[in-house]
């Protein structure tokens, strides 16, 4: 029975660090309706950012130059446009799974300090059960020869955990070895509110 590492990893942007202490992780769904981003909320979160967007409340929300309509499309399972990814996504909230993934990622944000938060996954996980999922890959990149995806993608924790990604096959095509670890840990949830009581290490990178 396959089962989740014992770590999972998130980086929060230094901007959104004092917010992040007081009130845990938000999904970009929320961030926008807590930053004051007024009516243009609703088009937003469907929208791509081809840039990071900083709100009026001063929080920052990263780009999504890896997720471009036209290559996000060709990888969507029929019925799935791109707005309906994005919007997807957006209200959800990630942790990698992955430590090499992990400094993939760190290496592409050093543009802006960040705060690295190592989480007790199993803890994490049981805490939100009820909205936690895992993806077989980055869900949130669509480059290089991107692997189709659906809302299928998303697999339940409870159901992965006896059955593995045998519900995230497609009809007919052969499901991935129970080997094959989560690259993510998802929490579709507009907020994790006790997100900080899980953390068990804190690395501050890039700060002045």
């Amino acid at each position: 029975m396959p089962d989740l590492p014992a770590k999972a990893f998130h980086f929060v942007d230094a901007a959104n660090w004092p917010a992040v202490r007081q009130q845990g992780l938000c999904s970009t769904d929320e961030l926008l309706r807590r930053g004051a981003f007024g009516t243009e909320v609703e088009a937003s979160v469907r929208a791509h950012r081809p840039e990071g967007v900083t709100l009026p409340d001063g929080r920052y929300i990263r780009d999504q130059r890896p997720m471009p309509p036209g290559a996000l499309a060709r990888c969507l399972d029929p019925g799935l446009a791109p707005a309906d990814w994005y919007a997807l996504l957006n209200g959800c909230v990630f942790f990698w799974l992955d430590p090499e993934r992990v400094q993939r990622h760190r290496a592409a944000l050093r543009g802006r300090p960040q705060v690295l938060l190592t989480f007790d996954a199993h803890a994490l996980a049981a805490a939100h059960e009820a909205v936690a999922h895992v993806t077989p890959f980055n869900i949130g990149s669509a480059l290089r020869k991107a692997a189709p995806r659906g809302l299928r993608t998303l697999v339940p924790l409870k159901q992965w955990q006896p059955k593995g990604w045998a519900s995230e096959a497609l009809p007919g095509q052969a499901v991935r070895a129970a080997s094959h670890r989560p690259a993510e840990l998802v929490l579709r949830a507009a907020a994790v509110p006790d997100a900080m009581r899980h953390v068990t290490a804190t690395e501050m990178i890039g700060a002045a």
